[in-house]
């Protein structure tokens, strides 16, 4: 396999495999010169290459798969998403935090010229989200927001707090490219409809009829609901959409878990327990762990000006991390 190991440093996901195939490289030019001046070493020096030549071909398949993702990502094309924020721990301060994670990503998909629709709501006491799903559709949606997936963290003085203490609640985060083709076969079985009203605004007939539709997957216990469409017939096509969707995902993960190399803590690697960035409104600071980087001016920050922050992730730029 021919390698630019240059260009593959300037990549985030790969900039590691670069050094770690760099230094197997100098490892087999030494045993190339130590066998060239001793050709009594030629039985240790072939056992020695053979292990260097296993563990080059072991990390250029890493690459090849980044890479390939990559291709298939094209392929299917990256222009439609389902991005879901849920609350986490914290109580009303996290459906809160979630919901204004929710406007941020709103705002930044306005200044993108990008469709912003709702599919689902589920509101706090406050307002807040319990949970929400919403349908992004627009140009590079998914290539500019697909590491925004993980734990949001949130570290402030709550409105309602009265000795003026910094709380931190979490809202997580997932972004799901909407995919037009599938790799495997759906059991229509393994699925379970519940039927129901939607709440809120949407004429009369929509509160009055059972348009609201909830699939859930029994084999994984996954469930997707669609309550926005104006029938049931397009609440259950746009569910069934997402929840093949998110199969699709999953079967995605158990393929790359097969590869255990690949570093867990990669940029990317779409686990939403990872806690990936901190929003410290008493210092003005957002700080993305992952790549140890930190912006400021949070008021704009949290009104959609987030294009520096998805920039400097999409290429990998590194920081030094402040506490």
């Amino acid at each position: 396999m021919n390698l630019n190991l240059e260009e593959l440093k300037k990549d985030h996901r790969t900039n590691y495999l670069a050094t770690a195939l760099e230094k197997l490289a100098r490892e087999e030019a030494e045993v190339r010169e130590m066998l060239a001046s001793d050709e009594t070493l030629h039985e240790m020096a072939a056992k020695e290459l053979a292990v260097i030549q296993e563990e080059k071909e072991r990390l250029e398949k890493q690459v090849e798969d980044i890479l390939e993702k990559d291709k298939s990502l094209d392929e299917l094309g990256t222009n439609e998403i389902v991005l879901e924020v849920r609350a986490g721990a914290g109580g009303d301060e996290a459906s809160l935090f979630a919901w204004e994670l929710a406007h941020m990503y709103e705002k930044f998909a306005e200044m993108q010229g990008w469709q912003w629709k709702v599919n689902y709501e589920s509101k706090s006491d406050l307002n807040g989200y319990k949970e929400a799903s919403f349908e992004i559709k627009g140009k590079d949606v998914f290539k500019k927001l697909r590491y925004e997936t993980g734990v949001h963290r949130v570290q402030r003085i709550p409105a309602t707090e009265k000795n003026g203490r910094v709380h931190t609640s979490t809202a997580s985060v997932a972004v799901l490219p909407i995919r037009k083709k599938i790799n495997f076969v759906i059991n229509p079985a393994d699925f379970e409809m519940e039927y129901s009203r939607s709440g809120g605004k949407g004429g009369q007939n929509v509160n009055k009829v059972e348009t609201a539709v909830r699939i859930i997957h029994k084999p994984t216990g996954l469930d997707v609901r669609s309550t926005n469409e104006r029938s049931q017939l397009a609440n259950r096509e746009k569910a069934m959409m997402i929840l093949t969707s998110k199969l699709q995902q999953l079967e995605e993960e158990k393929e790359a878990a097969k590869h255990a190399g690949i570093r867990k803590g990669q940029i990317g690697s779409g686990d939403r327990s990872e806690k990936i960035r901190t929003y410290n409104f008493a210092q003005d600071r957002v700080t993305d762990h992952r790549i140890k980087k930190s912006w400021h001016n949070l008021p704009k920050i949290m009104e959609g000006e987030i294009g520096g922050i998805i920039a400097d992730l999409e290429s990998g730029a590194v920081g030094d991390e402040e506490e």
